[in-house]
């Protein structure tokens, strides 16, 4: 990629953030239209589940052949074709007839999103060269996903509320046009020296390790064991499958040594704990507030705000901390506050009060806010500049799977407990499970941040590199920072 002045490099970082805002408005909106949804299309609660986790899945599986894709044929072209199917999959969404189209048309909407955020960081990462610089980019890029959870509830709410839930589909139209003609005029071409080759044996054992572990998960609760079994076999095979064939190959799709860096592996643990917290998180408040406490969809995406806000105060606050000190600091910030959300409405049932509601939404916001750019800068810090796009497909990955497995275990649980009995009655006991997870998912992140971010680690990141690349052709390892 040439060279660009600082101001163009200000405006590639803009364009690849409206790829991310679409992506996450749409997610973030489509949380508060859940119980419009459920009453329209009559869903039971595991067909809520496969309309936030068909996508989520789809994408999860797909990001890492489109982050080495891009790095091969171009990155300006595969994210010029994600816009285009992403916002076909938006337009067949909101006309689907019924919920089982709605599914398959948002597995439509994954298929474009793979081709989104993974190549628009990688373009980011390979724009912005110097350390702190690209760190700052990244927390701004963070503070993206805070104005969609901010933006999404009262966007998704107020069309949900005036016209259908259809309409929230709609936003990303406008959006992704204005976007796929602002990459064809100013994001300029790049992909990595030297072609990478396809591994679709590698991609086929993802989809089966995902697919299946995700079905097993959801329809637990009202499929027999007979039914659930064979697809947790399915899901143990195919991982051991894909730790047996990849190391075999020259190119393959996982760089399993990519693992052997203690921070890259630490991102990674980290970004599928946060994320299933925050699928988790945001499934339970939707059906609490709307479901339990009837709040119409505008009132409750108002209710998110006190989440939203701090995270998108916090998000690039922890950018120039990653900058400035490291990774450490704003991850054990992160931990602490999501653990300390989460315990609220475990043990103290903080969603039935208003003043405990709104402390554990402010510091699920802190911590969430907090998490986001660490992930992203220790994954493609120290890594090849050649496989960037891989790199950050693995990170990418690694949240779409968290939140994929936070919906469906969440939903699991709370499905198991509330059983045939009343739902108003039931929700808050049968929730008090799934809340306990979440305390367990930001425990995580509070540890591994800890664990991932000393001396130690980094010496591991500098080995690894070393066997990655040699040091002329690769990222500083610098870029995380001192602990």
């Amino acid at each position: 990629m040439p060279e660009l002045s600082h101001r163009r490099r200000l405006l590639v970082l803009a364009i690849c953030c409206m790829s991310l805002l679409i992506v996450s408005l749409d997610n973030t909106a489509l949380n508060v239209a859940l119980p419009s949804m459920q009453r329209d299309l009559h869903a039971a609660t595991s067909g809520l589940q496969w309309t936030i986790d068909a996508y989520t899945l789809v994408l999860a599986s797909l990001l890492m052949l489109a982050g080495s894709t891009a790095d091969r044929i171009g990155r300006k072209r595969v994210f010029m074709a994600g816009l285009v199917v992403f916002s076909i999959g938006s337009l067949l969404c909101s006309l689907a007839p019924n919920l089982e189209l709605l599914i398959v048309f948002r597995m439509v909407q994954a298929v474009g999103g793979s081709m989104l955020n993974p190549v628009a960081m990688s373009i980011i990462t390979n724009t912005f060269t110097d350390a702190r610089e690209r760190a700052r980019a990244i927390g701004v890029w963070g503070a993206v996903v805070g104005i969609s959870m901010a933006a999404g509830p009262l966007v998704g709410g107020l069309l949900v509320q005036s016209v259908s839930w259809r309409a929230i589909f709609w936003v990303n139209l406008p959006v992704g046009l204005a976007a796929l003609l602002l990459t064809l005029r100013f994001v300029p071409e790049s992909r990595a020296p030297r072609a990478r080759r396809p591994d679709p044996v590698g991609q086929l054992l993802v989809i089966a390790l995902f697919g299946s572990l995700t079905y097993a998960i959801i329809e637990a609760p009202d499929a027999g064991a007979g039914t659930v079994v064979p697809f947790a076999v399915l899901a143990v095979a195919a991982l051991l499958a894909l730790l047996r064939y990849e190391p075999r190959r020259d190119e393959p799709l996982i760089d399993l040594r990519f693992f052997r860096s203690a921070p890259f592996s630490g991102a990674t643990v980290i970004a599928i704990s946060a994320f299933a917290a925050l699928g988790g998180f945001l499934f339970l408040s939707t059906l609490y507030l709307q479901n339990v406490q009837g709040l119409d969809a505008l009132h409750a995406g108002l209710w998110m705000l006190p989440m939203a806000v701090p995270t998108f105060l916090c998000a690039p606050l922890s950018g120039r901390l990653v900058g400035s000190r490291g990774p450490r600091l704003p991850l054990l910030v992160a931990g602490t506050a999501m653990t300390a959300s989460a315990v609220l409405f475990a043990a103290f049932d903080a969603q039935t009060t208003g003043a405990a509601r709104l402390a554990g939404y402010v510091l699920f916001g802190i911590g969430f806010g907090f998490v986001n750019a660490p992930i992203t800068n220790t994954a493609v810090s120290g890594m090849p500049r050649a496989q960037a796009g891989v790199a950050a497909a693995v990170a990418s990955t690694s949240r779409q799977l968290g939140q994929t497995l936070g919906v469906a275990v969440i939903g699991a649980v709370l499905a198991s407990g509330i059983g045939s009995s009343p739902y108003r009655h039931t929700f808050v006991s049968a929730a008090r499970p799934g809340w306990w997870i979440l305390a367990g998912c930001g425990l995580a992140v509070l540890v591994l941040g800890l664990l991932t971010s000393g001396r130690w680690a980094r010496r591991t990141a500098e080995r690894t590199a070393g066997d990655l690349e040699p040091a002329e052709t690769r990222a500083p390892v610098g870029a995380t920072g001192r602990a």
